[in-house]
Order: C-alpha cells, then structure tokens, then sequence
C-alpha cells in the first residue's frame, strides 16, 4: 500500500504528468527558491526530488510578502512535440483582494532543463493551466479572479486559446465554468481529453477544511460543461454544502475528525502505462483542536477509475481522501531520498535546499572550505530581499535538526545559528551572536511571532569562538533548543515554544507555505561576513503523524 502524504511537508498544488515510463509532479514554491519542485517515480510509489524549473534569474522574488510569488504550476508533456510544458503565475500582490498576478509559460525537450525564457501569457486570475489539443491547437484556463462588487468570489473559470507561433494568446480570456458544487470558492482548473470529451478539473470550496475535487464535461472546448452528478469526486469533507456567498478559504468549520487528510483538493490525474488511473492533490494534517498545519500543504495520491458512462471516480467508489491507497502493479522501482545527514562533501550543494526570494547558492558556498557549507551574511531575517537562510522542508512535527558551527561575529550586527522559520514575521533562532554587554561571543535565542520581536535576554550565555554544536529538538506540540560544545554532552537553553504556531492558520503575514528548519548567517553591515557549518543532521520521525489532543 502506499501511505499518504507522498510527498510530506510544504508541497502543495501538485500536478502531475507522463512521459513514456516515466512520471512528474510539479508543486508551488510560493516566496521560495529554487521554485518549481519536480519529484520523479516510475512505480507511483517511489518518488525522488529530481530537479527545479526555476532555478536563475527567470523570476524575481524579492520584496515579495511572504506568500506571494510562484502559484500553482501546471506540469504536461506534449508528445507530438516532444516537450515539456511548465505553466505558472508570479502572484505580485493580494492587496484589496486584487490579486494582481502574472502567468507564465516555459518549455524544455529535457525536464531537468535548459527552460525556455519566460511567455508572457495574461494576468486574468491564477491557477493557469494548459491543454494540448489533439488538433494541435493550445488553450489555457485559469480562475478569473471577480473584484467587482454584486458578483460571486472569488471568480468563475475563463479560457483563451494560445499560439504557440506568436508566443501570445489570442484574444481575451472568456468565462466558461462556474463549478460543479455549491462549495464556491472555484480554481485550480485543469483541461483534459478523453474520447471526445473536454474534461474540466477543478478545486473547489476553498484551499481549506472544504476544500475538493469536482469534474465537469463538454463536447466543445468553450462549454456549456456538465457537472459530474457525483461531485465531488474527491474531499476530506463528504457531503453537500452551500458556501457560495462566502469568499472565505478557510472554513474551519469544515474540519473533518475522522479523516487524518483534511483539505484534499487541487488534484490533477494520470493514467499509466497499464491503464491505471492515479490522482494527486493537495492535503493537511492539522493539530487538534487547534487546526493549525505545521507542515503546511502536503501531496496525496488517491487511486481513481474511469466509470463506463465516463466519469472518474475514486476506486474503492467513495470520495473521502484515504490515507492508505492501492500501489501500482508498475514493477517496484526505488529512487535516491534526501539524506538525513548532509556532511557538505559534496561539489555542489543538495538540491533539497531552499532560501526566501533568492537562490541559496548565492550566499551558501560548499568550496570555499571543502566538507563545510560556508554561508555569508545578509540582511536581516526579517527583510523582504537578500536573506542568508539555508532551510529544508519540515517533514514531520517529531524531528531532531543538529548542525555544528565555526564562527566568530565581530560585531553585534554579526549573528549565526539554528532557526525554525515559517516566514519573515514568524521564526525562532538560536545564534551565536557579538555581546557588547559581555565583551565577546554570546548565544541567545531570539524569536519573531507575527511580526513582533522578543529577544531572550535570560537566555544569553557567554561562549567561546570554537566550534559549537547547536540543536533544535521538535515533539509534537513543543519544540526547543540545545547546545553543546562535544557534540556528546547537550544543555537546553531557553524556554519550551508552541510548534503549532508555525502555521497558516496563526500567522498573520502569510499563508499556504510550510514550516522549514536551516543554518543561517547575518551581516547587517557588510554582507560578507560568513560562518561554515560543518554538517547539517535532519532526523525525522515520519511514521509519527500529528499528535492527537490527548497526546499532548
């Protein structure tokens, strides 16, 4: 069996494709670079993180909120042409709900690249997508977004053909589909062809508790499309709602305690060399009763089935999203997995890593000193622009992060440490940082919750400038701090702090990420001081869900 999520942690919007024996999910990056994740298997069941889309200048995220930035990539492969396609938008802003964003298409004979400059496509709503007709033709749907007072929120899907020859659409985007339930809250649509069918793909109810997977069909590209009578085809939350005059993404009262998958939808499906139909889409696991993500949106897989009048359903003939799925009969294939222990040996840096707005490695360098990472510093990390944050994917709420450091700050606007970091406005770091107070290299833990800044003065301790180990210990609800200067022997500093508030549901500056813990380095000023850190240790209980209330 294959248990749910597939990919754990933030790895929200999947979207997946096939070429020949092999299989592609794409998923949202958001503020974060690299972006554009593809994960790789050739069983359904065995998927490795194989390689970026957008790993250079092609897109500037700085002074981005948190948030912001890459959207919902469409992933598919044209065989006629032998290419690849990767359709995304740059969400630019969110302010007065205008949702001003920008899409964008880019190509590669190859998926780990070179891509295409950029096609500028429209910026008519998010969640673009494509559809390589079986005539050669090309449409692009996406949600367009509604600003307008006295018309329904957020919006109603729209369609505009694409020309390949001119790299521009072809006239205005036109509305063709309001949805397959009363859930409201429509996007994420994905086009499809099957036996003369346009087949529409849609989340609906919003990216949240009531949140869902619905279809619709048509003879013509452009519609009147027809409901699937059983939508929704795929939810955490069975059963009829009427939610659409309520914009809202949340809907917490939607929150399903028998279900360990809550807010399945955005789903995208393939069918396999064998016929087999697999879709994915996004979920959480949220602490209760809090109903907070810690790990942010997660990737599921759910086994599906054409009907013989030609609607997809889930196989077991229900529609809840089911922790446990039926396995490929794929002949097994294993792939590589992120290392648990990361010794920085390497020539290049792991591509498992991530930083906010910009590539880690204009700031992470793994030849300077050969077997470390040397990371300079930046701005604040507080700041919008050029951040010194070497961070993976938090995958499971019992985790161990442990890293050991050289450094010597010279001055108080020198730090370098250990952070959990959700966004700019929410993170905690343990640093090794200039005391003017005690005349020399000091460790505190400072912390920013939704935007406010507590520096633990009672938790600053005079060190010495040789190497240190520092450690980050996450159980369940609690998570805290440690440091050693053996590695052996490890004292606890600071006070004991709430995991479930590294979440979309209680960060207030930002939404539809995850958690990531990382090494970071800051020189406020000159940007080029640096710390090197002799290895990174991610050891990770993910057999272990979220704790139940009980458990605490």
């Amino acid at each position: 069996m294959i248990k749910n999520p597939i990919f754990k942690g933030f790895n929200p919007d999947p979207c997946i494709c096939r070429k020949g024996d092999d299989y592609y999910i794409a998923v949202s990056t958001f503020e974060w670079m690299p972006g554009i994740p593809i994960y790789h298997s050739k069983d359904m069941k065995n998927w490795e993180l194989y390689t970026h889309v957008l790993t250079d200048e092609q897109v500037d995220l700085k002074k981005l909120p948190s948030a912001k930035g890459i959207w919902a990539p469409c992933l598919t492969y044209c065989e006629e042409e032998d290419l690849f396609y990767v359709v995304y938008g740059v969400m630019n802003s969110m302010n007065a709900r205008y949702f001003d964003v920008d899409n964008y298409l880019v190509t590669a004979k190859d998926i780990r690249g070179p891509w295409s400059e950029p096609v500028y496509l429209h910026s008519a709503g998010f969640d673009a997508s494509i559809l390589h007709d079986d005539d050669g033709r090309k449409w692009i749907v996406s949600l367009e977004w509604e600003t307008r007072e006295g018309y329904e929120k957020p919006g109603v899907i729209c369609l505009v053909e694409y020309s390949p020859k001119e790299k521009a659409v072809v006239g205005y985007p036109k509305r063709i589909w309001r949805g397959g339930t009363d859930r409201g809250c429509i996007e994420a649509p994905h086009l499809t062809k099957r036996n003369g069918y346009y087949y529409i793909m849609c989340a609906e109810g919003g990216t949240g508790y009531n949140h869902c997977v619905t279809m619709g069909r048509s003879k013509n590209v452009w519609g009147p499309y027809e409901g699937d009578p059983k939508n929704p085809i795929v939810t955490s939350v069975p059963g009829e709602s009427n939610e659409r005059h309520d914009p809202d993404h949340l809907k917490p009262k939607y929150f399903n305690p028998d279900s360990v998958l809550q807010k399945s939808g955005h789903g995208s499906y393939v069918e396999t060399s064998l016929g087999e139909v697999y879709l994915v889409h996004l979920c959480s696991r949220p602490f209760a009763p809090e109903l907070r993500c810690t790990l942010g949106r997660e990737t599921a897989i759910q086994k599906m089935e054409w009907t013989e009048d030609g609607w997809l359903r889930m196989a077991d003939g229900d529609n809840l999203a089911k922790e446990y799925v039926e396995e490929s009969k794929l002949p097994e294939y294993p792939v590589p997995q992120i290392p648990d222990f990361d010794d920085f040996d390497g020539e290049e840096l792991g591509n498992w890593y991530y930083a906010p707005r910009i590539m880690p490695q204009s700031f992470a360098d793994v030849k300077a000193r050969p077997g470390y990472v040397r990371i300079r510093g930046q701005e604040s990390r507080t700041s919008l622009n050029k951040v010194s944050i070497l961070a993976r994917k938090l995958t499971s709420v019992y985790a161990t992060v442990t890293t050991k450091m050289e450094y010597k700050p010279e001055v108080y606007q020198h730090s370098a440490g250990l952070i959990i970091y959700y966004d700019n406005m929410n993170y905690i770091n343990l640093r090794k940082y200039y005391s003017q107070t005690l005349g020399g290299s000091a460790l505190s833990i400072i912390q920013l919750e939704n935007g406010e800044k507590t520096e633990y003065l009672d938790t600053r301790i005079a060190v010495e400038d040789v190497p240190i180990y520092l450690r980050l210990r996450i159980e369940g609800r609690e998570l805290w701090f440690e440091w050693s200067y053996d590695g052996e022997n490890y004292t606890r500093i600071g006070r004991t702090f709430d995991t479930t508030k590294f979440s979309d549901e209680y960060c207030k500056y930002g939404e539809f990420t995850g958690t990531f813990v990382g090494l970071t380095c800051a020189d406020r000023v000159l940007h080029k001081h640096y710390a090197d850190f002799d290895f990174f240790s991610y050891e990770a209980d993910e057999e272990k869900g979220v704790p139940a209330p009980e458990e605490k």
